[in-house]
């Protein structure tokens, strides 16, 4: 068996910033909380739980006891963002903030947001269930639209006389958003995109497509709440049938590996190179035994 690790797998920019303040301020400040979990991520999660990091909701409530943070309490904004009312709310409360934004997110905050203030509608493609894109939402002051699939696109009902700003999920595939422009396009708008597809996702992305092509097996490693390990593993899918989601090394007990099996592994923006590692151990391990069976039924 060969095993094939795709450069660009794991943290982004993005969220290895995020995590990395969440453990700064655990280190010199106490109580710390964070808008939501500040990873897709369980083993990290309880980790930084551990150390007094508590998550609160949108109503700024504590998931562990129902109760208010403190005053003078450190919240921290993770990597996907808030509405601004969410972030106004904050700053009056009189908690101490840690604005972990991705800037690529704040980036299309500003953009809807001055766009809509113009007066044009905004189309948003993503998942609207989705942390960022609900945040994104937040900021425009006028006509939106949340799309992610065809349909919805061929749904689209503002005035056709009016041009269109259209932008993205951070970690939305890329040749799924050219597909629902075009539509958009076709129906007689005049768009103006930007594409906000995070350059890190669109790698990670091409990288996965190419490494499934060339494997017979393909493990895409991530946390089961993360929507860009879905995306990957959906690409990988796709070129791969043997494709297999593992968001822990137990997922990997009833997986079995063939002798001359080419193994490709790549991972979410939310996992740690830790369980990158320790997956590609295991079935290098997995190898190794494989290759003693062989000699030994051989001998």
């Amino acid at each position: 068996m060969t095993v094939t690790i795709a450069k660009s797998a794991g943290f982004c920019f993005g969220v290895k910033r995020a995590v990395n303040l969440v453990y700064e301020e655990a280190e010199k400040s106490s109580p710390v909380y964070t808008m939501g979990p500040i990873i897709h991520n369980d083993n990290v999660v309880q980790d930084l739980e551990a150390k007094g990091v508590r998550i609160i909701d949108d109503d700024l409530i504590c998931t562990a006891d129902g109760r208010r943070p403190p005053a003078g309490a450190t919240v921290v904004i993770r990597s996907h963002g808030i509405s601004k009312a969410q972030y106004e709310c904050l700053q009056a409360s009189g908690y101490r903030l840690t604005d972990a934004t991705c800037p690529f997110v704040q980036k299309i905050h500003t953009i809807v947001s001055i766009m809509s203030q113009k007066g044009y509608p905004v189309v948003i493609i993503g998942d609207p269930n989705h942390p960022e894109v609900i945040g994104i939402r937040g900021w425009v002051k006028g006509k939106c639209r949340v799309i992610s699939n065809s349909e919805e696109a061929r749904q689209l009902s503002f005035d056709r006389t009016e041009a269109v700003c259209v932008v993205s999920q951070t970690t939305y595939n890329y040749d799924k958003f050219q597909e629902l422009v075009e539509i958009i396009e076709t129906l007689g708008y005049h768009v103006m995109v930007t594409n906000t597809i995070c350059s890190a996702t669109r790698e990670r992305q091409t990288e996965a497509m190419e490494l499934a092509s060339a494997s017979d097996v393909m493990l895409v490693i991530g946390g089961v709440h993360s929507s860009n390990t879905q995306k990957l593993y959906n690409i990988c899918q796709s070129r791969c049938g043997r494709t297999y989601f593992v968001s822990s090394l137990q997922d990997l007990e009833t997986i079995r590996f063939e002798e001359g099996d080419r193994i490709g592994i790549t991972a979410g923006a939310s996992t740690p190179n830790t369980l990158i590692q320790e997956v590609s151990q295991h079935v290098r391990r997995a190898e190794l035994r494989t290759d003693a069976q062989r000699k030994f039924q051989n001998y």
